[in-house]
């Protein structure tokens, strides 16, 4: 199947994000190598997804430079761990967690729990502004034209 390159569509940050990580098992496949499932077996095992799908994920990952392989034993076998792009990625996927923790998880509640390193606190991820520090939603902000804007 020949997938849609998004990042031609437009100058938006969203179809470019969308052209790395737009598909439905690479935001699983970040989840999984953030919770510690590093090679290959583990991440197939807890996803259940073929090995020519998880194959070709991961290389586009890594090619898009998300994901460092990296070999563990003398046989060519590589276990996966997230760049500084991946674990940037992972923060928007905790966002995408509050969401569904809201809006989906019914009365059983959210499935994982986050405790905070600096507090020890179990909490949520809550988008703030990174000048002044207040909380900032859609409704808090204006679009306004960057300078990667189209003509």
């Amino acid at each position: 199947m020949q997938r849609t390159h998004f990042s031609e569509l437009a100058a938006c940050s969203i179809a470019r994000t969308l052209d790395v990580i737009g598909e439905p098992w690479s935001p699983l496949i970040l989840r999984d190598i953030w919770a510690g499932f590093n090679r290959f077996e583990q991440l197939q095992a807890d996803l259940g997804i073929s090995r020519k799908v998880l194959t070709e994920r991961l290389n586009h990952l890594v090619d898009k430079e998300i994901l460092e392989r990296r070999p563990y034993d003398r046989r060519p076998r590589h276990e996966y761990v997230l760049t500084e792009k991946g674990t940037e990625l992972v923060d928007m996927l905790m966002v995408m967690t509050r969401w569904g923790d809201k809006w989906l998880a019914g009365e059983a509640g959210p499935p994982v729990l986050y405790r905070h390193h600096a507090c020890g606190a179990v909490s949520t991820v809550e988008l703030s502004c990174a000048h002044c520090g207040e909380p900032m939603h859609a409704g808090d902000v204006d679009l306004l034209a960057g300078p990667g804007a189209a003509g």
